[in-house]
């Protein structure tokens, strides 16, 4: 019984540390972000959007406005503004891509793509050598952990958004 207890005690302080880890995590991400944003001269809200537009053009699923709004938590007027500084900029296209010609996508420019890697690539070989230290089934099982904690996440924040 009490090392069955133990064992539970352990495991949710690893479940803490773990926890604490994604946060603190986090913070480093949003850190990173604000010396990007502060590398090319933006503010930081266009810089977080400049990055949700190239890393999803660089997947092959370039974002509308809209998704973008959701994406960054902007109302789209205030994306709207932020598009039109970023395009007038030089740092993204807005297209007419599809069948509907309502339809806009996001892309990023060539230029916004070499700063980008310019100024992430050196963290990305670094961060490429730690995974690569682990074996293949802890990362699977480590991106299997994190695709359903944001699947937790986002089914709060979907509950907590029809609440307000």
């Amino acid at each position: 019984m009490v090392a069955e207890e133990s064992a539970r005690g352990d495991v949710s302080a690893q479940r803490e540390r773990l926890i604490e880890g994604l946060r603190s995590y986090g913070g480093r991400f949003s850190e990173l972000g604000s010396l990007f944003a502060d590398w090319l001269g933006l503010h930081s809200t266009d810089a977080v959007a400049l990055l949700e537009i190239a890393a999803a053009d660089e997947r092959g699923t370039p974002l509308s406005p809209a998704r973008l709004s959701e994406r960054i938590l902007l109302s789209p007027s205030a994306t709207t503004a932020l598009l039109n500084r970023l395009e007038a900029a030089g740092h993204i296209i807005r297209s007419r891509e599809h069948a509907d010609r309502r339809l806009v996508t996001l892309r990023s420019s060539a230029h916004v793509q070499e700063r980008a890697d310019e100024f992430f690539r050196p963290l990305g070989v670094q961060m490429d050598a730690v995974m690569a230290e682990y074996p293949p089934e802890v990362l699977a099982g480590f991106e299997a952990l994190l695709a359903n904690l944001c699947t937790t996440m986002d089914a709060h924040i979907a509950e907590r958004t029809r609440k307000t």
